[in-house]
């Protein structure tokens, strides 16, 4: 089906500068290509309860919900604080460890196996000691 002037020319923009031919292309690859549903004009970004982003439809200020897009980049960073803040604590709780005789990276293992399922973490077991049985490193 024939698209209409500006919804080629809006498409065409999309997909980028042509890039300069060489012994690879002709020069006429612009990247890849729309997915059947963008080219069917499908919503890409929901920016707000009734707007819409399609394809060839350039988003201006009014048409993002600023005040809502500001709440969710704030709440990301606060979360992405907060998950550093756990991190370093974790850290220093290794450290402790090891301050008193323990190995950390064995403390790291242990709590990598707590955290799976008891089937699992028997099978992985079941197949670890196969493994080391055929290499000859347990009898």
């Amino acid at each position: 089906r024939a698209l209409l002037g500006s919804q080629t020319e809006a498409r065409e923009a999309a997909r980028g500068p042509k890039c300069a031919p060489n012994k690879m292309n002709s020069g006429d690859y612009r990247g890849p290509a729309l997915t059947p549903a963008v080219a069917r004009g499908k919503p890409l970004i929901k920016a707000g309860a009734a707007r819409v982003h399609t394809p060839g439809q350039l988003m201006d200020s009014a048409t993002v919900n600023a005040s809502h897009l500001r709440a969710f980049i704030e709440r990301i960073e606060k979360l992405e604080e907060e998950k550093k803040a756990i991190a370093e604590d974790i850290k220093e709780v290794y450290s402790e460890a090891k301050g008193t005789g323990f190995d950390a990276k064995i403390i790291r293992k242990i709590v990598s196996m707590r955290k799976m399922d008891r089937e699992k973490r028997r099978e992985e077991e079941e197949i670890l000691d196969l493994y080391l049985s055929a290499l000859g490193m347990i009898e």
